[in-house]
Order: structure tokens, then C-alpha cells, then sequence
């Protein structure tokens, strides 16, 4: 099933424990903020803070008076961490009984009857495809998930699991510091395979590491557009012919007020490329 997502995405990962550690009225703040510029798209995952993430935010959206149908929920499973119980080592579980309980608690924490799209968050060596079918099909005939993908899955990850099943989204990361996706054919599969591109870190390492090639030229076409540079980054992103979804991790509300500015923002083809030139360190071949 075919969703209609935001053009960017708000990323929750920072709004609880790990995070911010938001209060209720907080994250009210943010989904009112992240909904007044047009993102209506909100990215979980059930480890965020910890496990807590999911159930602090659908405390927050119950109390919020927002119509569940006016916004879209998207969240991953398959990560099993350490709980000092009967797990002692981080690992992955896509088994069939599992994938299920992990959805059935993601939505008694949100606080809904279902999830927009369901991602399996990191490949598993150990992947069974017929198992992760079999708990997949339940669930959209159940109605507790509309549309399913993965995270960080590779083409040949992708196509293994793609054999027994249509894989709708894949999270990965890209940015104008991370680029392989556009190189090693990773986008490419997607635009094959009518796979959407969602983005995490899509500002990539620009304000953890100082690069002065790629930062003067960041802030000359910044100056040029009369945006931000944060802007810039992710026009960048929305540049390329896959359209990917870049999901924003900022609980800064001066950043989420700027980002109308994003689709206004055209880069030219020099300017796109002058970027990725910057980054690779080399004019393009």
C-alpha cells in the first residue's frame, strides 16, 4: 500500500530517554511544531530511549488533540539489547513470533490501532524471509500495519527478502558527507524496484566534524540562497531523482521553523555538485 508521507520526516529517536527527555507537553510541542511546517511524518523505532520512547510519545499524541489520520507513524523492530534477564548480548530477532509481539507493542505504546509503515531495523545474517512473510501478511491482514520496509538492508539483502515478500521503504543513511548510497547502486536498486529512500543522519558528520572544503562551500551557496546551512544540506538530498525522505533528528525549534525553506531551495546542478565535490575531496571524474 502506497503511503502519503511528508516530504521529511521527524525523527523521535532524541525526543525521550538518550535525548532531550521531553515532557509530555514537550512532545506535544513538537508534534504541533514539526505539523505547522508540513511534516506529518514521525519515525520510532522500539528501542528508542531505551524501550520508553514509543510509550512517552503516544502518551503525548493521546493527549494532544491531533487526528490520528492527520499524521503517519512509522517505527522498526528486530533489535533485542541486553536486560540483564535472559538477553546478554545485543542481537537480532526476526522470527515470526517476534516480529508480531514487537508490532502489537509498538502499538499499545502509541496508543493506536496501527502503524503507517514497519520496518525491520538492521539486516540479520540469520534472516529467515519466509518467517519475516509470514508475520508481515498477518499483520496488514490484521490491519495493525498498512506498509512494510526495511533499515540498512543492502540490494542483495533487500532482493533476498524481496523473493517472498514487496519491500515498500528502506531507511538508509545518506547525506552530502555519506554518499556510497548514489555510487555503490544502493539508490539505484531502490529506483528499480519502486523501494522509497528514507534517510537517516542526513546531515552526516557537517556539525561534528570540521571540514573546511566542505563547509566554506556549504555556507557560500547558504549565502547565495539566503537559507541556512542546514537548509542547503537537505536540498541537497531532496536533489537527488529518488526523492528520498530525509527524516530530521533536531528538536531545535528554530531548525523545525526553517524547514519550509527546503523545497523552496532548488540547487542548481553546479551547486549540487559542487558539494559532492567538496565532500569526495576531487572534482568528478
Amino acid at each position: 500500500m502506497e503511503i502519503a508521507l511528508s516530504k521529511m520526516a521527524a525523527g523521535c529517536m532524541l525526543w525521550g530517554e538518550g535525548g532531550i527527555k521531553a515532557s509530555t507537553q514537550e512532545m506535544q510541542s513538537l508534534m504541533h511544531a514539526f505539523l505547522d511546517v508540513g511534516i506529518s511524518t514521525f519515525d520510532h523505532a522500539d528501542i528508542y530511549g531505551d524501550y520508553t520512547t514509543e510509550e512517552a510519545f503516544g502518551r503525548a499524541f493521546a493527549q494532544s488533540n491531533i487526528a490520528r489520520e492527520d499524521i503517519t507513524l512509522i517505527t522498526k523492530c528486530g533489535i533485542r539489547k541486553p536486560n540483564n534477564k535472559d538477553i546478554y548480548i545485543k542481537h537480532y530477532d526476526y522470527s515470526k513470533n517476534y516480529i508480531i509481539s514487537c508490532c502489537e507493542r509498538s502499538l499499545k505504546l502509541l496508543q493506536t490501532d496501527y502503524v503507517d509503515i514497519f520496518l525491520l531495523h538492521r539486516p540479520d545474517p540469520l534472516l529467515q524471509p519466509e518467517e519475516v512473510a509470514a508475520a508481515i501478511s498477518l499483520l496488514k491482514e490484521q490491519g495493525k500495519i498498512r506498509s512494510f520496509g526495511v533499515s540498512n538492508f543492502t540490494p542483495f539483502q533487500s532482493e533476498l527478502l524481496r523473493q517472498s515478500m514487496p519491500i515498500n521503504y528502506n531507511q538508509i543513511q545518506f547525506s552530502a558527507t555519506h554518499f556510497s548510497p548514489m555510487l555503490d547502486g544502493e539508490l539505484e536498486y531502490m529506483a528499480i524496484h519502486n523501494i522509497q529512500p528514507m534517510v537517516w543522519s542526513p546531515m552526516g558528520t557537517y556539525f561534528r566534524e570540521h571540514n573546511s572544503t566542505v563547509h566554506s562551500v556549504v555556507q557560500k551557496i547558504a549565502q547565495t540562497h539566503g537559507v541556512p546551512e542546514h537548509v542547503i544540506l537537505l536540498a541537497w538530498i531532496l536533489g537527488h531523482p529518488t526523492h528520498p525522505i530525509p527524516v530530521i533528528g533536531t528538536t531545535n525549534s528554530d531548525r523545525i521553523s526553517k524547514l519550509p525553506m527546503v523545497q523552496s531551495t532548488i540547487l542548481t546542478k553546479q551547486e549540487w555538485t559542487e558539494i559532492w565535490s567538496a565532500s569526495m575531496g576531487a572534482n568528478v571524474p
